[in-house]
């Protein structure tokens, strides 16, 4: 994760608090909607080009490792991103501010505070599945245009495209990174090197060894719990923390799992167990908050408030240790030449799974008509050329969808 380098002293003034780091992911919390690959794309916009807390490559490296760890991809960058600025209790701020208000909107939810019904919450909710496509959009641009700039990486992004739109295996994905990659190797050696400067995460070896020896223990140790009669809350947390550690990508990808989990036991019916999911896509922030909902909505103990934490700590969880424990060994390894021309070939690869979710299922699911190409349209140009601030955009687009839901026959 490079940056240019830099003196002791400028890299101490470039750090910050955790209140602020909290209060930008907050703000990012409210408007990230659109799901983990347009919070990619947000998170970009806002560090990389606004607040240039990183440079492009160092973002495409995060994200790229984030990538191939199970767990929530994009909440798992914006922990980074708060380690970095803020040390443990930034990354805490980070995942605090961009997970609760989400997590709250789902708790009331599940507590019955009602849902949004009508054209004007249906064209409202189609509206914040249009500026999705316009965030997406950016950020393939943006980062097509310097991790992409010769023949080589624009293939590999291509291939990386291909496999994405062309297979519906979960793994897919990982497949697309690793064949990057392992295309970088061969392809990208003659490109520039780093510089040696980096961006310093402070996670030590043995910290890192440490949370990667807590993932497995706790993994292991739950289903044994569980077959001595632990208690049900104990029970609970185990479904909730596989689910999330046996995920690769997050998003879509951990509802078949939580649904395997909840619903075939009973705990929850699958028409409540829809309807949490319906909500959750209708809200910013990461969908894995989901488990809030279902934590909440659950008809065994602990439930309610209780139960939504459970399902929020467990869910994230596994995640955030697998990504401790790789942070401390990941700048060592990257340093290395041919480790530059893997992970040249990888953030191409990055590229080419953004394109291909602008396509599938960002387009798929939003664009259906001309007014909503035109909606779309118009938020990717204000992001683009006029740097219009993404919340602006968000309201832009929501007032563009309701309008289109009362237009419509």
């Amino acid at each position: 994760m490079t940056v240019a380098a830099q003196s002791p002293e400028a890299q101490e003034r470039q750090l910050g608090s955790p209140f602020e780091v909290l209060l930008v992911f907050l703000r990012l919390g409210v408007s990230c909607f659109g799901g983990p690959i347009a919070h990619i794309g947000y998170f970009r916009d806002e560090f990389v080009v606004r607040r240039r807390w990183l440079d492009e490559p160092a973002y495409a490296d995060l994200v790229g490792l984030c990538q191939f760890l199970p767990g929530p991809a994009s909440s798992q960058v914006g922990f980074s991103l708060g380690l970095m600025r803020a040390g443990y209790l930034g990354g805490l701020a980070a995942w605090t501010g961009f997970t609760l208000p989400s997590a709250i909107l789902l708790i009331l939810f599940a507590y019955g505070a009602g849902s949004l019904n009508g054209p004007i919450g249906t064209g409202l909710l189609h509206g914040l599945k249009l500026v999705a496509v316009a965030i997406v959009a950016q950020a393939v641009w943006g980062m097509a245009r310097t991790l992409c700039p010769d023949r080589q990486r624009a293939s590999i992004a291509v291939a990386a495209a291909l496999i994405i739109l062309f297979s519906a295996a979960s793994a897919a994905q990982i497949g697309a990174i690793a064949l990057g990659g392992v295309a970088g190797l061969w392809l990208c050696r003659a490109a520039p090197g780093i510089s040696s400067g980096h961006v310093a995460m402070p996670v030590s070896r043995p910290v890192g060894i440490a949370a990667l020896a807590a993932f497995v223990v706790v993994l292991i140790g739950l289903p044994v719990l569980r077959g001595y009669g632990a208690p049900q809350g104990v029970a609970l947390f185990d479904a909730f923390y596989r689910s999330g550690a046996l995920v690769f990508g997050g998003g879509h990808v951990v509802l078949p799992l939580l649904r395997e989990a909840f619903v075939t036991p009973g705990w929850i019916s699958d028409g409540s167990f829809l309807a949490g999911y319906g909500a959750a896509q209708a809200v910013p922030g990461p969908l894995f908050t989901f488990a809030a909902y279902l934590g909440s909505a659950v008809n065994v103990s602990p439930h309610g408030i209780a139960g939504a934490a459970l399902g929020l700590i467990g869910i994230f969880l596994p995640g955030i240790l697998v990504l401790l424990g790789t942070l401390p060994f990941w700048d060592a390894f990257r340093t290395r030449p041919a480790a530059q021309a893997a992970m040249r070939g990888v953030n191409a690869a990055v590229v080419g799974l953004l394109g291909a979710a602008l396509y599938n299922p960002v387009w798929t699911t939003s664009v259906k008509a001309p007014g909503d190409f035109g909606i779309a349209l118009t938020g990717f140009v204000l992001l683009i050329v006029w740097r219009t601030p993404p919340l602006v955009v968000v309201i832009i687009s929501a007032v563009g969808g309701i309008l289109l839901a009362q237009m419509a026959p």
